[in-house]
């Protein structure tokens, strides 16, 4: 995905016949985090709803732990760039500058994720490494007592992965941090295993993600106010539900919460109304009926005209219960470049005709060997953008 909205970047600028003017990039003096070093604010922006990244560009210690921590390659990139939206209302794009997170260390973030242990667990395992061992895994403990299924049944692991976002701000000619945001991915399915057999499972209904994710958050705020650097910052802090591993669209965030400038609780919490459905699916038919049917017309008018054709792929976006983006993937079995060509230009059509101006729309076409085409209609957009790969 990330591929293809670069390609559309690039390829708008290639079609545009020149490259916009990004004038000169603003030096300032980066304070953070002890670092006294020149840094870079690029007086570009792609868009209203992107903020500038400081440059030279920092990665995060914790970098790389979300791959470990989180099985859904879907997952994955929604809770970065969701967490990122939930900023915006604190941290406006016009005034704040992003930056990954330089406060939470990776050895940090795993020993958080870990299960809380009993003392008789705690004093065995420090016997056994011969050092004190902080027991701040904020997990359930596993007490060992009874069956396997029973303890997980009782104990499952609710956090998965914990995410720190920086928010930076110019003071003059330096750059201090704003405010941060940290994302918890709550697990929707425990998964555990039996020494050979087959995977296991939990399923964790949503009044319990939402408690569980609500305790592990203020436990964490309390932590992060003894960071240096991190007292009285303001924080926004998400709780993201996580889909099964098997599943086809992402997990969404459920819960935002905040804590005010040089508070330790959070001061409110909000239901964040946004949802991901897959078309066709059961759930669409039922919940977002007329939304099902355009889809079903889309494929029905594809159909009619081209017999190569083998299937319609839908995600829908929605916020606060009104579709706001919808991503289609179509593969096709082509014979030559004009009936790519053509195909795409009826697909072009056909987006215009079949959906309402508002959403945004993205379809993707593709062939066996390849992508083929794009095609892009930005919500209120007279025209959808078209690029036929060569």
């Amino acid at each position: 995905m990330k591929k293809f909205i670069y390609a559309i970047f690039c390829t708008l600028l290639l079609v545009s016949g020149c490259a916009p003017k990004f004038g000169k990039d603003t030096e300032v003096l980066n304070g953070e985090k002890n670092n006294k070093k020149k840094s870079f604010v690029p007086n570009y922006r792609i868009s209203e709803n992107t903020y500038r990244v400081i440059l030279p560009f920092k990665a995060s210690e914790a970098r790389g732990l979300v791959v470990a921590n989180i099985d859904n390659r879907l997952d994955m990139d929604e809770f970065e760039t969701g967490l990122t939206n939930l900023a915006h209302e604190q941290f406006p794009t016009s005034e704040y500058l992003y930056q990954e997170g330089q406060y939470l260390k990776k050895s940090t973030v795993r020993s958080w994720l870990q299960r809380k242990y009993t003392d008789g667990q705690l004093k065995a395992l420090e016997d056994k490494y011969k050092e004190k061992i902080d027991n701040v895994g904020l997990n359930p403990i596993d007490d060992g007592v009874g069956t396997l299924e029973e303890r997980n049944k009782k104990s499952p692991i609710y956090l998965a992965h914990i995410l720190e976002q920086n928010y930076l701000i110019k003071d003059g000619d330096k750059v201090k941090l704003g405010g941060i945001t940290i994302g918890l991915a709550m697990n929707s399915i425990h998964y555990y295993k039996q020494e050979q057999d087959y995977p296991r499972q939990v399923e964790l209904e949503n009044k319990v993600i939402e408690a569980q994710g609500q305790k592990i958050a203020q436990e964490i705020v309390q932590r992060v106010r003894q960071i240096e650097g991190l007292g009285k910052v303001p924080i926004v802090i998400g709780i993201f539900k996580q889909q099964p591993r098997s599943a086809i669209v992402p997990g969404n965030f459920i819960k935002k919460g905040i804590v005010n400038e040089g508070q330790n609780n959070i001061a409110s919490w909000e239901d964040v109304q946004e949802k991901y459905v897959l078309f066709p699916s059961p759930e669409a038919s039922k919940s977002y009926r007329d939304d099902a049917v355009r889809m079903e017309n889309f494929k029905a008018d594809i159909t009619d005209f081209f017999p190569n054709y083998t299937g319609v792929i839908g995600r829908g976006t929605y916020h606060e219960g009104n579709l706001t983006d919808l991503v289609i993937e179509i593969p096709m079995q082509f014979y030559s470049k004009s009936e790519v060509i053509g195909f795409t230009q009826y697909i072009a059509g056909l987006v215009i005709k079949s959906f309402p101006k508002e959403i945004n729309v993205q379809v993707y076409i593709s062939s066996i060997e390849k992508q083929e085409a794009l095609i892009v209609r930005s919500a209120n957009a007279d025209k959808p953008y078209v690029y036929i790969y060569k």
